[in-house]
């Protein structure tokens, strides 16, 4: 479970304060999702961030399973997004920087380096996870040789491959055309649906929040809306609502 209060983060700007996220508080539990809108500059990718554990707010608690991101030992915090914590983040698949000369199937297997499993074994993962994304066929081919959307497939699977219990995704059908989106939603959903993850979800594509039963806006680094999407299922809950279940 996902426990902020009071989460504040300020930058220092050409020397002069910006705070892009200003008392953002609130929960998400085990194995449910929440979807996070904005405009841009809202402060969401910042949220994001803090939640992954690549940065740490200003003030406040980021409590993940009862352990504050804001204050555990830089050691800890690495283990835990190694291990837990799996991020797609804003751009991911649009360039494949330093991915870019590693075969897709190579670039997967990376995401597993820190956890020291034997070679085989990450190679194996990596098969697994790009099965689950439909891309088996393409392990063998240069990032530059996919499509975006392809792209995008292969940063989930990056995600995906450490097994993780968190999955964090920043705008993740951005750029993508209408017929990619709406495939890319219904990935997230079964991925969702099959690992039993916990997502947070920033998104201006309002067909991807809409399969979210909670949503949370912000605006100016602020809380300006929460609540459940209407016809999202149980009073309270904070889950993906695939279609066709019933809810």
């Amino acid at each position: 479970m996902y426990h902020l209060t009071g989460v504040t983060k300020d930058y220092r700007r050409g020397g002069e304060l910006v705070r892009a996220l200003d008392g953002v508080a609130f929960s998400v539990a085990d194995g449910t999702a929440l979807a996070v809108q904005g405009p841009r500059g809202a402060g969401a990718s910042t949220l994001l961030r803090i939640l992954g554990g690549l940065e740490r707010p200003t003030r406040g608690s980021v409590l993940l399973d009862g352990t504050d991101l804001a204050t555990v030992t830089a050691s800890r915090l690495g283990r835990i997004r190694a291990e837990s914590i799996g991020l797609i983040g804003s751009g991911d698949g649009d360039d494949p920087g330093p991915l870019a000369g590693l075969t897709v199937r190579q670039g997967v297997a990376a995401a597993l380096a820190p956890l020291r499993l034997r070679p085989a074994d990450r190679w194996e993962l990596a098969g697994d996870a790009l099965a689950e994304v439909g891309l088996s066929a393409r392990g063998d081919l240069l990032p530059g040789q996919l499509d975006r959307y392809a792209r995008r497939r292969a940063a989930l699977a990056r995600a995906l491959v450490k097994r993780p219990t968190v999955l964090l995704a920043d705008r993740p059908t951005a750029g993508l055309p209408p017929s990619a989106r709406a495939e890319f939603t219904e990935l997230l959903v079964r991925v969702w649906g099959e690992y039993r993850l916990t997502c947070v979800v920033a998104t201006d594509d309002d067909a991807l929040a809409g399969r979210a039963a909670r949503r949370l806006g912000l605006a100016g680094g602020r809380v300006v809306a929460a609540g459940r999407v209407a016809g999202s299922g149980r009073s309270g809950a904070t889950s993906w609502c695939p279609r066709g279940a019933g809810r």
